[in-house]
């Protein structure tokens, strides 16, 4: 114990050393002006190694924004052109679309035309030739088929010969003759639930027929016959068959 004594105050005692205390408020703020002096010394020394590099700020935010303008302008333009783009298309489309009414106008013209000739030299025939009053013929009598399957298109003139010839007054009836599934069948035109309905028919010397019958896209048409009744009669006045062309 005496030892322990004497070690800690005789003269090889450890040494004690004084120090002034400081608040801890004051090393803060004498340490604050070092470490804003080194974050703007390295920025400086950020900004002029850019500069040094042909990197300046000013310059690319200035040619950032006229780029920025440039494309706002650009997309302005493009949108300019794409309308006038779209109206010309649509200019386009109805040039195209009346030219192609005007070429089937002229193109419908041009077989009215023709039928209209062969029209007249038709009746130039017909006048030349006499025949009984009250006579009646089917003359240009056509069969073909149209755009839709099973579709057909009959067209035919009737004829009523002399001069004084009477009004006639009647009706007439499309009966096809058709194959399907193995077996011939018949079809009369127009159809109704009793069977009798007929088109009607009122001319005095001429009418011009056109018609169109529908029949079942896998039937295969053989022919159709033409039957005229006059008013009042059960059996037809004139029968003739016309084959598909």
């Amino acid at each position: 114990m005496w030892r322990g004594v004497e070690r800690r105050f005789s003269i090889s005692a450890p040494q004690m050393s004084v120090r002034p205390h400081i608040a801890w408020y004051l090393r803060w703020g004498m340490m604050v002006p070092f470490v804003v002096a080194s974050i703007i010394f390295a920025w400086w020394a950020y900004d002029s190694g850019l500069e040094f590099a042909g990197f300046h700020r000013g310059q690319a935010e200035q040619e950032l924004s006229r780029l920025h303008d440039q494309v706002a302008k650009l997309v302005a333009e493009n949108a300019q052109l794409s309308n006038q783009v779209t109206q010309y298309e649509r200019k386009i489309q109805i040039e195209q679309a009346s030219n192609q009414e005007t070429s089937d106008q002229l193109k419908n013209l041009a077989e009215e035309n023709v039928r209209l000739q062969e029209d007249l030299v038709f009746f130039q025939n017909l006048t030349a030739t006499r025949g009984k009053d009250g006579e009646l013929g089917v003359h240009r009598l056509t069969l073909v088929r149209d755009k839709m399957p099973g579709e057909y298109h009959l067209r035919m003139l009737l004829v009523q010969s002399g001069q004084r010839a009477k009004t006639f007054n009647g009706s007439y009836q499309l009966v096809a003759t058709v194959m399907q599934d193995g077996q011939n069948t018949t079809y009369v035109f127009p159809q109704d639930e009793s069977g009798n309905a007929q088109f009607k028919l009122n001319f005095k010397y001429y009418q011009r027929i056109e018609q169109s019958i529908q029949l079942s896209p896998d039937a295969q048409l053989d022919n159709v016959q033409v039957r005229i009744f006059e008013q009042g009669t059960a059996e037809p006045k004139v029968r003739q068959d016309v084959y598909p062309s």
